[in-house]
């Protein structure tokens, strides 16, 4: 991105450097405080639809579960910064997995609350699944079986909410005094069951040399544990489980990365479906 598209935005909302800049594969990030009040804040500029989608999304929750937006442009947007040390990624592969997944699970209920106003412009569920069903046809396998559960799922969706529609343990930051909140949604609409299922494939699915998800125990354990806290039907959970990891799978193969995680886990929730 043009580093003169930083200074634009700087100069408008009348921002001051505070870190370093890191650029992700569709947005620039730019550590900031506020020069009236010295608020710690993060600016995020993208030239990406998707990215956008998820700005407006950001500004519409009105820090109810999601971090407080401080100002938005379209293409750029300025959060609160989240400032607190504790993160769920470590609390998962330090023993304390049952409280991550229950923060994670608190933090979902906010986000699919239904406020009293229009809602922002959102991508359907059913077209963020598109990629699955071809991938399914070209390598068959289990990709089949989670492409013939999603389309069960999709033509006859339940509950239908707002999605953030990539909560995971590293999207959901410790801010302190504000507590638990989210970032980065995709700004997604369906049925509430996707966003929860995300949860299953995390921490592992960023590094898969870590090993928390795919425990068994800890499986069945973050099953109980969301089949709770939801008010989900566990049968339906676990479709949605299975569903997700065909479709993150499917990317994954777009991308020739490792599809062992996504394996992994919708063959655990397969057998808890079967049992």
């Amino acid at each position: 991105m043009d580093s003169g598209k930083l200074s634009f935005w700087l100069n408008r909302w009348l921002l001051i450097p505070d870190g370093e800049e890191f650029i992700t594969r569709t947005s620039t990030l730019l550590p900031v405080k506020t020069a009236t009040h010295g608020i710690k804040a993060m600016l995020k500029v993208t030239d990406d639809a998707d990215e956008k989608i998820g700005n407006a999304l950001m500004a519409w929750w009105e820090g109810n579960g999601a971090a407080q937006v401080i100002a938005y442009e379209k293409e750029a947007i300025l959060l609160a910064r989240a400032t607190g040390i504790a993160s769920l990624s470590t609390m998962s592969k330090n023993g304390q997995d049952n409280e991550a997944c229950r923060i994670l699970c608190a933090t979902a209920n906010r986000l699919h609350s239904k406020p009293d106003k229009p809602l922002p412009k959102l991508t359907p569920l059913h077209r963020w699944f598109s990629s699955l069903k071809p991938a399914a046809l070209e390598h068959g396998g289990i990709l089949a079986r989670c492409a013939e559960v999603s389309q069960q799922l999709l033509s006859s969706p339940q509950d239908v909410v707002v999605l953030h529609g990539d909560l995971h343990h590293d999207n959901v930051l410790d801010f302190v005094s504000s507590d638990w909140l989210a970032i980065d949604p995709k700004g997604l609409l369906g049925e509430r069951g996707f966003d929860f299922a995300n949860i299953f494939t995390n921490p592992d699915l960023g590094n898969p040399e870590q090993y928390v998800a795919r425990v068994p125990g800890i499986f069945k354990q973050r099953l109980e544990i969301v089949t709770e806290i939801s008010g989900i039907n566990r049968e339906r959970l676990l479709m949605w489980i299975i569903a997700w990891c065909g479709l993150s799978a499917t990317w994954s193969l777009e991308c020739n990365d490792c599809i062992s995680v996504q394996f992994e886990i919708a063959e655990l929730a397969i057998a808890e479906l079967s049992a």
